[in-house]
């Protein structure tokens, strides 16, 4: 719903017509407000009951940041190196990241984290689910976010490169100080939807019995029975931690942004 009233309101325009936007935004999150009051007071809710169990979604959603603030940070240079070495002349390393790429990208990530964690872990003997959750994580949006920063990398024309090649500059120098200014820009927003899209993704992880969010929400709702009380603080959450992110990488965009 927000995303809809930002899109509407920044649709270019007039200045006759911002008063009219203005109130089609005002009665659409009226009319909203209203559908979610109605929900809520339609029946006797028990929301005494779940608030004894505040320290259970509490928990669970700061488990929920640190395996995504981990996953995010992981996945980010998983996701750079895939890139790079997507493009790399050496045929074997350029292989194994194409292989890696496709093959994660084609697996849901409910066939990955089985696969990982009831196959791979145990073959290794690794037990602690928190640990795979971040590996499943970063894997999985580490392939994903190669693709977006490999189009952001082929977006920056070939003369460019040819000419940091002319005036000496190394590869790495050439990346670093030519290729990657010009890219960040453009995979910034498919980046800010990917990240926002990993934090919702840790939900996948309660199938394994990680205590994360999702899975204390499911426990709430099996000792209450209060579905709506046990769902709705989880979508809340996961709002708290998506929002910010897509307004953060918005805002760094637009300062960035430069003419072409």
């Amino acid at each position: 719903m927000s995303r809809l009233l930002k899109c509407f309101l920044d649709r270019p325009s007039s200045p006759a017509l911002v008063p009219a936007k203005a109130a089609t935004a005002v009665l659409l999150l009226a009319a909203f407000s209203f559908i979610c009051w109605s929900l809520l007071a339609s029946t006797t809710r028990n929301w005494e009951v779940i608030w004894k169990y505040r320290n259970a979604f509490w928990q669970g959603w700061l488990l929920t940041v640190a395996l995504s603030s981990l996953s995010l940070v992981l996945s980010t240079l998983i996701g750079v190196v895939a890139a790079i070495s997507r493009r790399s002349p050496i045929i074997v390393i350029r292989y194994l990241s194409i292989g890696y790429i496709e093959s994660v990208r084609g697996t849901p990530l409910l066939v990955l984290i089985l696969v990982l964690f009831y196959l791979v872990a145990n073959a290794l003997n690794i037990t602690d689910r928190f640990l795979v959750g971040i590996v499943v994580l970063s894997l999985f949006a580490g392939a994903y976010i190669a693709e977006i920063v490999r189009a952001g990398i082929e977006s920056v024309g070939a003369s460019q490169r040819e000419s940091a090649r002319a005036i000496g500059l190394t590869t790495a120098q050439t990346y670093r100080y030519v290729i990657f200014p010009q890219a960040l820009r453009q995979v910034l927003p498919p980046l800010a939807g990917q990240f926002a899209s990993l934090v919702k993704d840790s939900s996948l992880l309660s199938i394994i019995g990680l205590a994360e969010f999702t899975y204390s929400a499911q426990q709430v709702n099996s000792a209450t029975y209060s579905t709506l009380e046990s769902y709705l603080p989880l979508a809340l959450g996961y709002l708290v931690l998506t929002i910010p992110i897509s307004l953060w990488t918005n805002r760094l965009s637009k300062s960035i942004r430069y003419e072409t």
